[in-house]
């Protein structure tokens, strides 16, 4: 409610002792340090599997975004079946897995089987941690990349029209609008020219 004329406030409450409900973050600089201590003590505890998992390529929502790609949440139950894997599997060596997005073009399908094969090709498992002790850690989402695809229309010229698009729409709008005085009086021609003869 807005305050008009001069009059007492209601409900004045002006000792809130706000002072006790402060909240400072005078530890960030401690949890930057602890942030990045749990970071290396969980890839020591993942050695030698990748530091994250693979994601599917998936194109951002929305008529303004969509023509960019991004990293998705998983790949689905159909990308996977089509390179020979069930999910339970592939969570467990490094795929993402989203049991709920749809493939709604054939082209974004082709391209995350694509990414699978290739992932499968480089991919090495080890039957024992003895096996793996040399083995290098590696990030997927840095030697799997999400690149945004090359733009196939170039440059083209500037088209002028011969009349504009106000004129062009003023026009079809008389034309439907005169449409059946221009029969009648063609059909009246015709008949005069007919009778002529």
């Amino acid at each position: 409610m807005a305050i008009s004329k001069n009059l007492p406030l209601l409900k004045n409450h002006f000792r809130k002792h706000w002072q006790e409900r402060v909240r400072v973050h005078l530890d960030q600089a401690g949890k930057r340090t602890s942030r990045r201590n749990a970071r290396a003590a969980k890839a020591v505890k993942l050695a030698p599997r990748p530091l994250d998992s693979l994601r599917p390529i998936v194109r951002c929502p929305t008529v303004k975004h969509n023509r960019k790609v991004r990293a998705g949440r998983g790949f689905t139950i159909e990308e996977l079946k089509a390179v020979g894997l069930n999910a339970n599997y592939a969570r467990t060596v490094g795929i993402a897995v989203d049991t709920r997005r749809k493939n709604r073009s054939e082209e974004g399908f082709e391209l995350n089987v694509q990414r699978l094969k290739e992932y499968q090709s480089k991919l090495v498992v080890f039957k024992s941690r003895a096996e793996a002790k040399d083995a290098k850690q590696i990030s997927l989402g840095a030697s799997f990349p999400v690149e945004q695809p090359a733009i196939e229309v170039g440059p083209r010229a500037v088209v002028v029209p011969e009349k504009t698009a106000f004129e062009t729409l003023k026009q079809a709008r008389l034309d439907q609008k005169y449409a059946g005085q221009v029969a009648k009086r063609a059909k009246e021609a015709a008949e005069a020219e007919a009778n002529k003869k």
